[in-house]
Parts: C-alpha cells; sequence; structure tokens
C-alpha cells in the first residue's frame, strides 16, 4: 500500500476487506547500552524468535491517576488493569512539556523523534529519523491508525501502512443547530454544565468522536480499534516480518463524550471531588482562559468538577473497552506471545484541579500520565518510581528490538531499568509551558516559575504530592528553592532553552 492518508473503505480493501541507559543521571547525563541480547537470544522476544512485535496503544488527555489497579477505584478500566498485572509500570512519567497549547503535538513530536521538546523539530518534527521510520527500515511492517497531530511529511516518513488517521480534536457541534436555535434549543459544549444547554455525551447528532463512516455514526476509539483488529486479523496474521502497530486515540480528550451506557457507569452525585480542587486557580498561570479552561463555568463549582469527571471517566472505560477488543485480537492472531505492548497518554489532564480544566499548566496531574510495558521479558506486577519520560519509547523499542538507535535519540532507552541492571533514572524532570511556566522536579520536591506573573511555587511532593501546600515563601525552604533553580537553568540549557529568566 502506498504511504498515503486513507478512508476506512480505502484501508480494508487494501488489506483484503472489501468495502467492510545506566543511570540517566542529571538531564544530559545518560548513555546507550549495547543492544539487548548482543550475542545471544533477545530477552524481550519469544523463544525461537529474533525480534518482537510492538503494540503502541496510545491514549490523548489520559492523566496518571485513572487506571483503577493503579490508583483510582472509582474508574473502571479492566484491559488497562490486566496491562499492568502482566507488565512494568513506570509509576512517575512525564512529558516534557509545550510550545503552545495544543500539548499533544509537542508531545507527540518529541515522542517520534526522541528528542528534547525544543530541539525535536516542532510540527513537522525536522528531519530526524522517526520511530516507525527506523524501525520499518530495520525490516518491521510499520502501521499507524487514529491520532497523529503532527504534519503529514512526517507521518508519511513514519509508516509504511497508514490506516485512516485523524488531526488533533474532533469539535462537538450541533448538526439541528438552526432547528433547534428556532425552538430555544442549545446544545454548546463550552461553559457547561449550565441552565439550558443540553449538550449531551452520548447524543451522536453533536458530531465530535460520533464520526460518519459509511454512512453509520462510530465512535472515534471504535473507529481505531476496528481498524488495529482488521490489520491484526490479515496483513500482520499473513506476514512473517514482525510488526509496529502505533494505535492512537483521541479519547478522553474533549468532547468528552461515550455511549450511554457508559456514562451511566458514572452519577455525577456519585463522583469524588478531588483533594486539591478550588474554584479558581489563585493566579493567572498562563492561557488561563484558553479553549480548554473555558469548558467549564468561572469559577467552578463542584457539580461541575462532577459533571466533567462523569464524563472522563466514561470516555476512559468506553477507550478500555475498545483496547480489550485489540488485545483479544491479537491473542487471536498467534501473535500475543511474541508482542512487546507499550501503553501510555501524551500526557495529563486537570479537570477540575487547583481550579483548572486543561494540561497547560505544570502540576502532576497535567504533566504525567501512565506508561506500561508488557510481553516477553518484562517483570509482571512490577512498579518502577524511577523519574523517566514518555519519550523513550523510542530507544526503549529499539533496542528490544537489537535496532540500531539512532544518533539523534535524546531520550534514553529504559532497558536498563526494565532488566533491573539499574533503579535509577533521571535525578530530576524538567518541565516548560510557552514563555509561562517552567518547572524542575525531584522525586521529593518540585519548583515552578511563572515568569510573565512573577510567581513562584514549591511542593513537597512527598508529603503533599496533591500539590496543595505552597513551601516558596517559607524562609525554611529558601536554600531547596536556590538548589532547585541551578538544576533548572541546568536543565534550560541543556535542553535548548532560550527563555531567559530574571536572576534567582
Amino acid at each position: 500500500m502506498s504511504r498515503r492518508q486513507t478512508t476506512r473503505r480505502d484501508f480494508l480493501k487494501g488489506i483484503g476487506l472489501g468495502a467492510t541507559a545506566c543511570a540517566f543521571g542529571g538531564a544530559g547525563a545518560w548513555q546507550r547500552l549495547a543492544h539487548a541480547g548482543a550475542g545471544g537470544a533477545n530477552p524481550f522476544a519469544a523463544s525461537g524468535k529474533e525480534r518482537p512485535n510492538i503494540l503502541f496503544l496510545f491514549t490523548d488527555d489520559q492523566a496518571f491517576s485513572t487506571v483503577n489497579v493503579l490508583n483510582n477505584p472509582e474508574v473502571k478500566t479492566p484491559n488497562m488493569d490486566r496491562l499492568v498485572k502482566r507488565g512494568t509500570t513506570f509509576t512517575h512519567c512525564f512529558n516534557q512539556g509545550a510550545w503552545g497549547g495544543a500539548v499533544c503535538i509537542a508531545s507527540r513530536a518529541m515522542l517520534n523523534t526522541g528528542r528534547f521538546l525544543w530541539q525535536c523539530g516542532g510540527n513537522d518534527c525536522g528531519d530526524y529519523p522517526l520511530w516507525g521510520e527506523t524501525l520499518g527500515k530495520a525490516g518491521y511492517d510499520t502501521f499507524v491508525t487514529g491520532k497523529w497531530h503532527n504534519r503529514e511529511k512526517a507521518l508519511n516518513r513514519s509508516f509504511k501502512t497508514i490506516g485512516p488517521t485523524g488531526g488533533g480534536m474532533y469539535g462537538s457541534k450541533d448538526s439541528n443547530a438552526e432547528e433547534n436555535k428556532a425552538k430555544g434549543i442549545v446544545k454548546d459544549p463550552y461553559n457547561r454544565p449550565r441552565p439550558g444547554n443540553s449538550w449531551s455525551p452520548y447524543d451522536k447528532t453533536l458530531t465530535g468522536h460520533w464520526r460518519n463512516v459509511d454512512g453509520k455514526i462510530v465512535h472515534s476509539s471504535k473507529l481505531w480499534a476496528d481498524t488495529a483488529i482488521d490489520y491484526l486479523g490479515n496483513h500482520a496474521k499473513q506476514s512473517d516480518n514482525p510488526f509496529f502497530m502505533y494505535v492512537a486515540f483521541h479519547a478522553p480528550h474533549d468532547p468528552r463524550q461515550a455511549p450511554k451506557k457508559f456514562v451511566d457507569m458514572y452519577p455525577p452525585d456519585k463522583i469524588k471531588i478531588p483533594p486539591n480542587y478550588v474554584p479558581e486557580h489563585p493566579f493567572d498561570q498562563g492561557d488561563h482562559k484558553l479553549r480548554d479552561e473555558v469548558l467549564a463555568p468561572f469559577p467552578r463549582s463542584k457539580k461541575d468538577v462532577q459533571v466533567h469527571l462523569s464524563e472522563y471517566y466514561a470516555i476512559i472505560t468506553h477507550a478500555d473497552y475498545q483496547i480489550g477488543r485489540i488485545l483479544r485480537a491479537l491473542k487471536k492472531s498467534g501473535k500475543a506471545d511474541n508482542t512487546i505492548i507499550v501503553f501510555s497518554a501524551d500526557h495529563g489532564l486537570a479537570v477540575g484541579q487547583h481550579g483548572l480544566m486543561g494540561k497547560q499548566n505544570q502540576y502532576d496531574h497535567s504533566v504525567r500520565m501512565p506508561y506500561v510495558f508488557s510481553g516477553p521479558g518484562i517483570e509482571a506486577g512490577k512498579k518502577n518510581d524511577a523519574l523517566v519520560y514518555l519519550q523513550s519509547a523510542f530507544a526503549t523499542t529499539c533496542e528490544m528490538a537489537q535496532v540500531d538507535v539512532p544518533e539523534t535519540v535524546q531520550f534514553p532507552s529504559l532497558v536498563p531499568l526494565l532488566q533491573g541492571k539499574t533503579k535509577k533514572g533521571y535525578d530530576s524532570v524538567y518541565g516548560a509551558y510557552r514563555d509561562l511556566q517552567r518547572m524542575v522536579r525531584t522525586d521529593r520536591y518540585k519548583l515552578i516559575r511563572y515568569p510573565h506573573v512573577n510567581e513562584v511555587q514549591l511542593f513537597d511532593m512527598k508529603k503533599d504530592p496533591w500539590e496543595m501546600k505552597d513551601l516558596a515563601e517559607d524562609p525554611k525552604y529558601a536554600k531547596r528553592v536556590k538548589e532547585l533553580d541551578v538544576d533548572l537553568r541546568r536543565w534550560m540549557k541543556e535542553t535548548g532553552d532560550k527563555l531567559e529568566l530574571e536572576a534567582l
């Protein structure tokens, strides 16, 4: 199949279905290890196999605290739970930030180049070797479906088979707006809940995740799962080559829509309010009224937060159901025993925490995400607390596949951590958002600077994981602030951050 974007009908026809590092230390102190299994059997492949298949399952806007078995009994995620039980979970995985409000663009550019935020080539990923491209040149059959959100040139370079894909988000619109307006009916996904607004997450006339596919209305998560299942049942099953499948859901990105039976699992009045709920953020953290933030009214009431969390959990559970379908298809294909599965998200989301709704901030709920590896050679049921970045997936899977990691890749392989050869990740992680926020976080403390309003925050992440008590003005922590500022500047230099902060 040519490297072009296809409709679902074209894709199905094309595959025969007709119309239907050791311790990383500081910012740059990591080393690339020799390939896993060099000179012997590959520990990440099934017995008798040279290289594993790789299935990358990727959600959008899914916070680390939304997987039942890990940390949130309120959310039903049986299939994500199974991956956790079968594999190793990195409990402190981060995204490095973004140069604009669409945080997912930067996250995905870093993911697919393996390079730091300010050095990854922007929306088109520059001319750097790409993740799928690298595996493809090494003999992998490479496939993508779902959300890409970088430029088409990079997409075409990355994958040999391109199924149906979609843009950054699917905005919800009332397809009967004129008729409803005459009746005094409003269905608006923003500034809700509010009196007179009857927008519903399971109203299939409101577009968004509800896609028209060959005349039928299908949720985006089901569409991407269907396409992945088709690939597993046909091309992947018939080919002797290992595969790399990149399956990227738009869920749970807003508009947070799901079938009614999933929404009904989460009555809003039963949803717990997060401990760090406040009606509004105490100061303008930057982009205070960005699109994500106006999804709910100002100030945010507890009822507002419950409604949005209800819909957030519902679309996560629906995505989890689709992931389960993919996993069953993988088993049916006969490829499961030789497949590394990586499950993660591009970043997290606030959904009412700290008075925020979006991800344009440096709190853990927005910069941290679930990160699970399962498959041959990976210890089951293990939790690893090392500080790591999502974007290490590129180097990690290459090492597992015994494929040379391009010299341009900056985020290190996690194989040493997965094999227990080291217990240490980064000494600290760095985060940035536009010219509005800079962050550095160790396993104990987090420092956030907001240069546009001359604000600074310090949190003790061991004693205060919900980031509720700011210690920056406490004289007892003055030395700690200075130490973290030194580390922040080191990170800024290492990553090529050009922001000029005043003397710290």
